[in-house]
Order: C-alpha cells, then sequence, then structure tokens
C-alpha cells in the first residue's frame, strides 16, 4: 500500500474521534502531573500559569467557534463517518489555514498540556497532534480534490494547511451567526473544565493523600456542566440552535 494511501485509510478510523484528543490525552497530563508533583495549594506563581494554560485551552476553543460560526451553507458539515461538503471554503480563516478547526484542537490540547507545568509535555502534545490531524486531514483533502478538483488545488497552493505565515487573509463572506457554534460546539468547554477539574484534583491527592476540591476549577465545572445541559435540552426539544438565513 503506497504510504499516501495508508494516511488516507487511517485517517478514516481518527476522523470517528477527531474531536477527543484532550479525552484521549488524559493518561498522558496525568504522568505529566504524577512528574511535577505540585503541591496543595499550589503557589501564586503556579496558579497564574495555570491560569493561562487554560486561556490557550479556551482560545483553541474560539477558533472552532469562529471558523464553524462563520461558515456557509453546505461547509464544514459535521460527520463521525465521513467527510461531506457541498461547497469548498476558502475565506475567513480558511483564508490562512487549510484546517482551521484542527489547529483549535491542537491548541486546546497543547493549553490543557500546559496545565500540568512539565514544560516536555507541550512539546510532546504538539507532535502528537500533528500526528493526529494529519492523518485526517490527508482524508478530508483526499475528498475535497476528488470532490472539488481544480477549485481545491488552486487553494491549497496558496493556503499553507497550519502555518499562516504568508497567507494572504480575505474576509469572509458570511456574517458570523451563534446558533450554530453554540449548537456544536457547547460540549468543547466542558471537556476543557472536565479535564482541568480532574487533573486538579489528582494533584491535590498526589499533594495531601486526600480529595480536594479547589474552588476556582471546581466552579469553573459546575459552570460549564450547567451551560452543557442547558444546551442539550434547548438542542432536544427546540429549534433554537438552527440556523436561519
Amino acid at each position: 500500500m503506497k504510504l499516501a494511501d495508508h494516511f488516507t485509510r487511517s485517517g478514516d478510523v481518527l476522523f470517528r474521534w477527531r474531536g477527543n484528543l484532550p479525552l484521549l490525552m488524559l493518561p498522558l497530563f496525568a504522568l505529566g502531573l504524577v512528574d511535577a508533583r505540585l503541591p496543595d495549594p499550589v503557589p501564586p506563581s503556579t496558579r497564574l500559569a495555570q491560569g493561562l494554560a487554560v486561556v490557550l485551552a479556551l482560545v483553541g476553543l474560539a477558533i472552532r467557534v469562529v471558523a464553524i460560526g462563520t461558515a456557509a451553507e453546505g461547509t464544514s458539515e459535521r460527520s463521525t463517518v465521513n467527510p461531506r461538503a457541498s461547497r469548498l471554503r476558502t475565506t475567513g480563516l480558511y483564508s490562512l489555514a487549510r484546517h482551521p478547526l484542527y489547529t483549535g484542537n491542537t491548541l486546546t490540547a497543547i493549553g490543557l498540556a500546559a496545565f500540568t507545568t512539565r514544560w516536555y509535555l507541550p512539546v510532546i502534545v504538539l507532535l502528537l497532534g500533528l500526528l493526529y490531524h494529519e492523518r485526517i486531514a490527508a482524508r478530508e483533502e483526499a475528498f475535497l480534490e476528488e470532490r472539488f478538483g481544480d477549485e481545491f488545488r488552486s487553494w491549497a497552493d496558496e493556503v499553507p494547511a497550519v502555518v499562516t505565515f504568508g497567507a494572504r487573509y480575505r474576509r469572509s463572506d458570511v456574517a458570523f451567526g451563534w446558533r450554530r457554534p453554540l449548537g456544536s460546539e457547547f460540549h468543547g468547554l466542558l471537556t476543557i473544565a472536565s479535564v482541568v477539574f480532574v487533573l486538579d484534583v489528582l494533584r491535590a491527592w498526589l499533594a495531601t493523600g486526600r480529595v480536594v476540591f479547589d474552588p476556582l476549577w471546581t466552579g469553573f465545572f459546575a459552570v460549564s456542566a450547567a451551560i452543557f445541559l442547558a444546551c442539550t435540552a434547548l438542542k432536544k426539544t427546540t429549534g433554537v440552535f438552527r440556523a436561519r438565513g
């Protein structure tokens, strides 16, 4: 089997799990905490570093929200089986990178890795994230090239896969709408909050031998869980998240 065909075939498998990178890496984050052996309570400098790490994780989520919120009908269609698209998206964030959603996923995973305060974990996660998404991107691009032909090839020649150096921003022709990203990305906030909450409980247990709930991260988790439950109920019982116009 050609290497390109292997990338495409393995991308089919990973495609189904493409939104779960932070959860898949949770055991790796836990090992980083075991190595860090942070005290309880953590020093203010460590607290600040962890806060910045969470901000980075949220920036990754924000990139996904912007990309999905400015998507035209027929683009960025959500599927866990096969890629689908009736239009090729080339403006907005897609004029800077061909895969901004995976850039957002990787930044979120790096932020959660940095929460452990072990410098090498974000490096490992970056490399694993590139390897993980490379296969998925290969599968999607094979589909897009077959579907859109020269239009895709022209766009791919001008826009890098993930690095934006040299790319020229083209404003999205679709105004941002909150319905689609709020209806599809609310679980992302809970994922970030859950990982942070579990990691901090593990940190405290390693330091004290007791289960201790930090008010900040427990509150973050509780608010995120409430948002998740509310959005889930609204999505199941109403059409409020359906894009209009």
